[in-house]
This record gives C-alpha cells, structure tokens and sequence, in this order.
C-alpha cells in the first residue's frame, strides 16, 4: 500500500490520489492557504468527521495577484480538496478585505516575463492548468469574493460554481488597457455567463462593475454588506442602490455614482469600517445546503451545469495559450511595464494615441520604442 495512504476510523486503509502529499505541498504551496474547516448543520452544530476545505490566496500586499508559485499552489490544493473523502464543498477565497484577486502578478510578468515569450508558454500551461483545476473540482466550489475580482481573478472566479461578494466588492476586465486579453476564461465565460453585449464591454471597454450590478447581470449567488458605519451595516454608499431607471428609463441599479452624488458617498465610506462576518455567514449557509444533497447527484449535476463554460474554456485554451506568449515580445511587454514602473502621478497606462499614430507610421517594435512609450517618458 501507499505509504501516503489514510486509513478511516473504521480501520478501511484508503489509497492515495493526491499528486503529492500534504507535507510537500505545504513545502511547495507559500502564498496559498489550504485548511480543512467542520461543516455545520443548519442549526450551527458541527457534523462530525465532515469539513469544507478553504483554498486562500495569501497576497494581500499585493492586492492577492497570484505568482507563479502560487498558481501551483491553487492547483495541488484543488486537487487535495477534490480527493478529500470528508470535504463536502470548496471555499475559494483570499486574504483581507480589499481584493479577492486582481490577475496575475504583474511585477513577475513585467521584470520576468515580458519579452520571453517562451517562458511565459510554460507559465500559461500552469494557469490553464489552474483553471481547469476549478472546473474539474469533484466538489462543488463557492468563490467568496472578498474584495476586487479583477482581471485574471475575474477568470478564476467565473470558474467556480457559486459566488458570494461583498458589495463593496468591484468586477472587471483590465487586458486591453494593460497589454492583453481576457482569454484566459473570461472570453469563454463571459459571453455564457452575462450576454455578448455586456461581455463586451466588460472584455473589451474594461469598464469595473459593482457587486449590486454584477448580481444583476447573473453573475453572483447573493451579495451582503460589509461596511458599518455607527454599528450598523450599510449598502455600498458609492453605488446606486435605490433608483432602477434614469430619465432614459435605462437601468441604473448597481451603477457607480458620479459628480456630488460619489463626492457624498466617499464621505460615507470614510465614517464606516469593513466587516466580513454577514459574508462568511452566507458562505457557510450555502455550504450547509450542499452538504443537504445525495453527493454523487449533487456532482453529476455539478458537472453537466459547467458544461458550457468547460466547452468553451477546452476549445479555446490552447491557441489562447500560444497567442498570450508571442504578445509577451510587443503590447504585453509595454502594457505590463507600463503598469509596474509607473505611479499615480505619471499613471500606469500608456498613451494609446501616441501608440497608435506611431504603429499606422510603420514604427517597429523595439526595446527603444517600448522605453518611449512608458508613462512620463516623454516628460
């Protein structure tokens, strides 16, 4: 038998499917938290011998961005969470209040990555990897959204099964505006998940939208709150909330707030403090209904219900893998510079007239020509 076999408390010694043991993915796993957490009943009692296992990206200095590390973390864990014979559900979730994810790490990407294009090939088999690690989970996965879902941590996130957010909490796209595309799932899921039109503009315009819109679009279980102010919670005073019609009789609930209408809401937010208990309370209240189902019924319908997203996602992973390499020698190598070199006072995007006019000219791309278009070189 396995040496990293486990025997049940009846005596039954089980075999070993983990990749790799508990102790060496630990070793291999920094910045990515795996916990076994007691599943509780409906009235709160714990049920013995059951757990939901809790999958943490630990990153929150850096907004809980994933380096390469880590997405070999989130794989193993997966996979140790999927195996598990007394976990009833996956939590996916991230440290802090501020950011579930925001994408790949993008110091790594543009101190490492940009302009080797090869390496980032084998880089990109890791994160499909880790995608598809998600939606191969033999458990159903719930993404407690802690914070901004952006980017590649949008991806991750439309992976999952469930989402729960705070309504603090922000979505969106950022890869045309920083030297990429969505085509690490988003494209795939977007389109299934929230319309063409609206994937559009989220794929495309990189337009962030709040946690209220993003439950009304479809892509959200359920939303609390998560700022009290005098004791008592609140809904995200920098959204509209209330009013479900402009003058146009165009949807407005869930919009961000603008003019003295935000200038009122950023005073609100300053008195307030952030609270997470309501989320981990309807995270563990959707745990507890799962745990409530015949568990192979339960996966079997788990599994078909991915089907649209798993389809586009195998269809396409491969060539969108080839694709972001080769970007990493032009627009990825400056957009990905760009952001990690510049600050809030030169900005973090390029100047895309400048690069246009320069490319309709039959400029090259070169490394003196990436150095000119970095924020505040022409200063």
């Amino acid at each position: 038998m396995n040496i990293n076999a486990t025997t049940s408390s009846s005596g039954f010694q089980f075999a070993a499917h983990d990749l790799v043991p508990d102790a060496a993915r630990e070793a291999i796993t920094d910045g990515v938290l795996y916990e076994k957490r007691p599943a509780l009943r409906p009235d709160g009692s714990v049920a013995d011998g059951l757990f939901n296992a809790w999958i943490t990206l630990n990153n929150p200095s850096q907004f809980n961005s994933y380096t390469t590390d880590m997405v070999k973390g989130v794989i193993l864990a997966f996979r140790a969470a999927s195996n598990a014979r007394d976990v009833n559900a996956v939590v996916f979730t991230a440290a802090g209040d501020k950011a579930f994810c925001t994408g790949g790490n993008t110091k790594e990407y543009a101190e490492y990555y940009a302009g080797r294009p090869q390496e980032y090939r084998q880089y990109m088999r890791l994160f499909n990897d880790m995608v598809s690690a998600i939606l191969g989970c033999d458990k159903p996965v719930i993404c407690r959204v802690n914070g901004m879902r952006i980017g590649g941590g949008q991806e991750i996130g439309m992976a999952c099964d469930f989402s729960v957010a705070h309504d603090m909490a922000r979505f969106g796209q950022a890869g045309p505006k920083h030297g990429s595309a969505a085509i690490g799932g988003s494209t795939d899921f977007l389109p299934v998940m929230i319309g063409c039109e609206q994937a559009m503009i989220s794929g495309v315009l990189c337009e962030p939208f709040s946690a209220h819109k993003a439950m009304r679009l479809g892509i959200l279980t359920d939303i609390v709150p998560a700022l009290k102010v005098d004791g008592k919670f609140i809904a995200n005073p920098l959204v509209e909330t209330q009013r479900m019609t402009d003058d146009w009789g165009r949807l407005t609930h869930g919009e961000f707030k603008t003019g003295d209408d935000l200038a009122e809401g950023k005073k609100v937010l300053a008195k307030g403090e952030m609270d997470l208990s309501l989320l981990d309370e309807k995270v563990e209240e959707l745990c507890t209904k799962l745990m409530l189902t015949f568990p192979d019924c339960t996966t079997k319908s788990v599994e078909e219900l991915r089907k649209p997203k798993l389809n586009a996602w195998n269809m396409n992973k491969e060539n969108s893998r080839a694709w972001l390499s080769l970007n990493m020698m032009t627009e990825a190598r400056t957009g990905f510079r760009a952001f990690n070199e510049g600050n809030r006072e030169v900005g973090r995007e390029i100047d895309f007239v400048a690069l246009r006019q320069e490319l309709a000219a039959g400029t090259k791309w070169s490394e003196e020509f990436i150095n000119s278009m970095m924020p505040g070189a022409g200063k």
